[in-house]
């Protein structure tokens, strides 16, 4: 049926306003006229679906899909797994499965999303190939990465893949990462002095936040329950100590391992001890983002939006920000798109917490923005690399891994369309 415009009619009728007729006319109609509106949700009933959305998420998935088509022929070494893809180069540059790179977890996990999101069973075969290779991992007590060595893989496993007997190495590996918490301090310890000589105490850094996940899934199952109480404990200190007054957050704190007292605050990625590390904000909104999640606690949501709404206050227009917020000559500046793309996760999931509604579209809002800079021809690897974005910076102060692609870009990336695909369906 074709709808009728109120507003036109009644428009109309004013002009007309003499004509008995008309009049006549409109208190005749008005009934039909209204049931012939459309019917539109209240504002409290709006699915996301209803907000901005240029985005073309089935677009992205099958592209995502074809580059892992390409990418398995060539990555066929399981000693080794993909970093990095050079500037200008096309292909993975793969290192050693070694217990002390961090990054080992995120190929597997991007195998098992693109398992969770297609259903082909190929993905979770090859997802099992690459994730089984470094078992042995989950004795890990040397640093905090084994969260984000183990969880993305294995702990992707048993949520996509029903892979129950991952489970008691996910454990495993929850106990070996709750070594590392000092009491004193109130954190765990994310590096190594030995390996981080600049420090000579207790080291945390803002990226250990992802590593919490673990050890909650271990304490909702079948762990120790005090895995729960330290990631809340190190969630608490790290927002108590961990960022300056405007919401932005350090890289780098070295605490007394005695007295927990703050000895120095610095940075080992970003420009300087004082400069703004984009991805670093970017753990942070995610972390508590994902402390929200786990326990409920509104302080933590509370805390994440803070976080949230300055890092978006300081994007260019793209919604990619530049590797640090306070680099000289900004605008000329390599981008980071791991950066956005870990935000862009964190968004959808915070966009779901909130409760006022303008928040709600403002989060989700923010992400599909960053999402379609992410797909479009400037991030995208479409025609240009294996990857799925490119135009990282993993550490450009250290003089490494500057305007590449990143495994761990690509895995957020992959882990946002799985989030946006679940928001569409909930919604529909």
């Amino acid at each position: 049926m074709k709808t009728i415009n109120l507003k036109s009619f009644k428009n109309f009728s004013k002009k007309n306003s003499r004509s008995t007729m008309a009049r006549m006319i409109l208190v005749f109609l008005i009934p039909f006229i209204i049931s012939c509106e459309p019917t539109t949700k209240t504002k409290e009933q709006q699915a996301p679906s209803a907000m901005e959305q240029s985005f073309d998420l089935e677009n992205e998935i099958n592209f995502c899909e074809a580059q892992l088509d390409k990418a398995v022929l060539k990555l066929t070494d399981l000693t080794k797994h993909p970093r990095l893809i050079e500037t200008n180069e096309t292909e993975w540059v793969e290192v050693p499965n070694d217990k002390l790179i961090w990054t080992s977890g995120f190929y597997p996990g991007i195998l098992w999303y693109m398992y969770e999101l297609t259903g082909v069973q190929k993905w979770k075969d090859e997802a099992i190939k690459r994730t089984e290779v470094f078992e042995d991992f989950k004795n890990i007590t040397e640093h905090h990465d084994i969260g984000f060595m183990m969880f993305p893989a294995y702990g992707n496993g048993v949520l996509f893949g029903d892979k129950q007997e991952y489970k008691d190495i996910l454990l495993t590996s929850a106990a070996s990462l709750a070594t590392r918490f000092n009491p004193n301090v109130g954190t765990l310890k994310s590096w190594s002095n030995i390996m981080h000589p600049r420090w000579s105490e207790h080291i945390t850094i803002i990226d250990n936040m992802l590593n919490l996940e673990l050890l909650f899934w271990a304490a909702k199952n079948g762990g120790d329950s005090t895995y729960y109480d330290i990631a809340v404990k190190h969630a608490e200190t790290t927002m108590k100590n961990h960022f300056r007054d405007d919401y932005t957050s350090w890289h780098v704190l070295e605490y007394d391992e005695t007295t927990g007292e703050v000895l120095n605050r610095h940075t080992k990625q970003g420009y300087s001890d004082d400069s703004r590390w984009s991805r670093g904000q970017a753990w942070g909104v995610y972390g508590y983002s994902l402390m929200y999640r786990e326990t409920k606690d509104k302080k933590f949501l509370d805390f994440a939006q803070k976080l949230a709404d300055r890092y978006l206050e300081l994007l260019p227009e793209d919604m990619i920000p530049q590797w640090d917020f306070d680099a000289p000559n900004l605008e000329t500046q390599e981008r980071d798109a791991s950066a956005a793309a870990v935000v862009a996760s964190a968004l959808l999931e915070m966009s779901t917490f909130v409760t006022d509604k303008k928040d709600q579209e403002r989060y989700y809002n923010a992400a599909i923005k960053m999402l379609t800079s992410l797909s479009s021809d400037v991030y995208s690897g479409k025609g240009k690399a294996a990857s799925f974005l490119i135009h990282s910076t993993g550490a450009k102060s250290l003089g490494s891994e500057i305007d590449v692609a990143l495994i761990y870009a690509d895995y957020y990336y992959i882990e946002a369309l799985s989030r946006l695909k679940k928001l569409n369906k909930t919604s529909n």
